[in-house]
């Protein structure tokens, strides 16, 4: 029961900030001849060595429901990247101040914002075929990053990641 209630939790936490995922890819590949893959060996993440570990475990689940198999002869080659920046306070309160009389008029108004600033990162996911047609698939995801979250919490956010940026492969045609 405990362990349903977390669940919860951190679904709804997960669910309330958004993902967004922008894809491109190369319209002539034929996706269907891509069954196994592996990923580069000199990879960068830019993430923590653990947070690396949960986001390659995610992708091997996610890929394997797609019918794809980790290989030591892979069909194509997979490159992570990630950044993480500060966005700007969504949220503001506006203070101001008008007035007016006989055709006249004027206003002051202005935003403070409330709160701290966010933290974000992107993660780029690249599918490359080094035999042939080079990049063929991308994903670049933007999110929210707590980086006092617990390695749960964590690892639920790179899962959520993870779906989000795995449905869009295949393309849909």
């Amino acid at each position: 029961m405990k362990s349903l209630k977390i669940t919860l939790i951190v679904l709804l936490f997960v669910g309330c900030a958004p993902i967004k995922v922008n894809y491109d890819f190369d319209r002539t590949t034929d996706f269907s001849k891509y069954k196994t893959y592996q990923y580069y060996g000199d990879m960068e993440t830019g993430l923590s060595e653990l947070d690396t570990k949960r986001l390659l475990d995610a992708i091997d689940t996610k890929m394997a429901s797609l019918g794809l198999t980790i290989s030591e002869n892979p069909d194509f080659l997979i490159d992570i990247r990630s950044v993480e920046f500060q966005g700007a306070p969504r949220q503001t309160v506006g203070v101001g101040l008008g007035g007016g009389g006989r055709n006249m008029g004027g206003g002051v108004s202005i935003g403070i914002p409330v709160g701290g600033t966010n933290v974000n990162r992107q993660i780029t996911v690249d599918f490359v075929d080094e035999k042939g047609k080079g990049l063929f698939w991308q994903a670049v995801s933007e999110s929210s990053f707590n980086v006092n979250a617990s390695p749960e919490n964590r690892e639920e956010r790179l899962k959520a990641i993870v779906e989000k940026v795995l449905a869009g492969y295949p393309p849909k045609s």
